[in-house]
């Protein structure tokens, strides 16, 4: 064996260890992430033919549907509604969440604020709830025959109309997505917060900056991309909703089994049977999220990344 051959092989080995370590990560992802996907891009052009009564074993057969599946739920009137209703609540839920989430972030960075410890976990431990726990709670103390905020009501004499009611619904399902996603969004606008040279605040300081112009002139510009990558992930969030609805929903009768996009593909492949409609339904939401997220960035990169270049 030459010496060639020889230190071919040790090179071989080292080319092939990474690809080694990457393998679990590779199959796992194939597996449960990529196959599926495939798969119900598959379903969503196909559809179900039944002959006669449907009995029997070649009455109901699988053929090529084309543009169908999605043609009918872009025309749907469901869908189109649940679109709206989850385009409503991002508008209620997004600015109000990262909102809250900066003057937290800010005001924990602040020189003056004490308990920071006891503040931070406080703001941040609604996170570690999962969504259905915390949907179960506020569903309680949104019902007015057991909340004991509607007792307080009641004895001032207030007549306080319920959160589970039509007009107001979207509200309670807004405050329990807000209730949950501010700690999150705190925890990464503040380590970032964290990240920034402190002589940058006292040369701010030594010519004369209060802290509200620190904090508006400063920290927000430099923590930019933060709050980009935070409110890209809660548009992604709420195109998602299907958590809190669905759990609240057996509570009142404000919430329709297609309240939000995930839940009409909840209902169409698991009540109906219609797996082909409902694969159809989830390409279009999958693609209208990933559309909105690169629109989002086209328009904001150059503010995000300036600092990058």
């Amino acid at each position: 064996m030459t010496a060639t051959a020889a230190s071919a092989r040790p090179r071989r080995r080292r080319n092939l260890t990474p690809w080694g370590m990457l393998a679990p990560g590779i199959v796992l992802f194939t597996l449960f992430m990529a196959a599926p996907i495939v798969y119900t891009v598959f379903l969503s052009f196909q559809k179900e033919v039944v002959k006669g009564l449907g009995l029997g074993s070649g009455a109901r057969s699988r053929q090529f549907a084309g543009l169908e599946n999605y043609v009918a739920s872009l025309t749907s009137p469901e869908f189109l509604a649940s679109v709206g209703r989850v385009l409503v609540y991002g508008l209620i839920l997004v600015p109000t969440m990262l909102g809250l989430a900066l003057l937290f972030a800010l005001l924990l960075d602040a020189r003056r604020t004490g308990a920071k410890g006891f503040s931070r976990v406080s703001i941040f431990l609604p996170y570690a709830v999962p969504a259905v726990i915390s949907s179960l709670l506020w569903g309680f103390l949104y019902l007015p025959a057991v909340s004991p905020f509607y007792w307080i009501f009641e004895q001032f004499g207030w007549d306080v109309p319920s959160l589970l009611s039509p007009g107001l619904v979207i509200f309670a399902i807004a405050n329990i997505g807000l209730w949950g996603g501010v700690g999150f969004n705190m925890i990464v606008m503040y380590t970032s917060l964290k990240a920034v040279p402190q002589e940058i605040y006292e040369a701010a300081r030594i010519d004369g900056a209060s802290e509200v112009q620190i904090a508006w002139r400063i920290k927000v510009p430099i923590i930019m991309p933060a709050l980009i990558m935070t409110a890209l992930f809660s548009m992604i969030a709420t195109l998602q909703v299907f958590a809190e609805p669905t759990t609240l929903r057996p509570l009142t009768n404000s919430l329709s089994t297609t309240w939000s996009p995930l839940m009409l593909v909840y209902r169409d492949a698991f009540t109906r049977d219609d797996i082909y409609s409902a694969a159809a339904t989830s390409v279009i939401i999958a693609a209208a999220t990933f559309a909105l997220s690169f629109l989002f960035l086209r328009v904001v990169q150059r503010r995000a990344f300036g600092q990058e270049d």
